[in-house]
């Protein structure tokens, strides 16, 4: 299934599982416009075509004690194919890393993370990101508040 294959039932069905992954099979049918069968047909075949990739829950970070999210911006002294998979695996190990983007210009990636505190983030900043092989720089930017989180698509 290709993008110019999806017709405009596909997309309803994107863009409502979007907005809530929890409805049930007749309600996201219902919502459609099509009966229950073959909605969850189009699904599994969203699936499988890797249109949707899983669903998950949005939590409240801070009520789980998570109340610092800090952008690191990380150079690095080699651009390698090698050493940049080195380092996106290095990445995906570290639970305070919550979103990694690799990036075009002087900043090499660009990671989400979260903390507890400042010093939580500070032990992870000072004893595994910075001293992470291949690091030439990292910069920080701690976030005063989020304005907007939308996950997904504009549909």
């Amino acid at each position: 299934m290709m993008k110019k294959e999806l017709d405009r039932i596909d997309i309803k069905i994107i863009s409502a599982l979007q907005t809530d992954g929890r409805m049930t099979n007749v309600d996201l049918a219902d919502k459609v416009g099509i009966s229950a069968p073959p909605c969850l047909r189009r699904v599994r075949a969203l699936e499988k075509a890797g249109y949707l990739t899983g669903y998950h829950a949005d939590v409240d970070s801070a009520k789980l004690g998570f109340t610092v999210t800090v952008f690191a911006m990380v150079g690095l002294h080699s651009q390698a194919d090698k050493d940049l998979q080195a380092f996106e695996e290095l990445v995906r190990s570290w639970p305070e890393v919550r979103e990694c983007h690799m990036l075009n210009g002087d900043i090499d990636f660009i990671l989400k993370c979260v903390s507890e505190d400042l010093s939580s983030f500070q032990m992870f900043l000072t004893q595994k990101l910075t001293p992470a092989p291949n690091v030439a720089n990292v910069k920080t930017s701690l976030t005063i508040r989020q304005t907007k989180k939308q996950p997904g698509v504009p549909l």
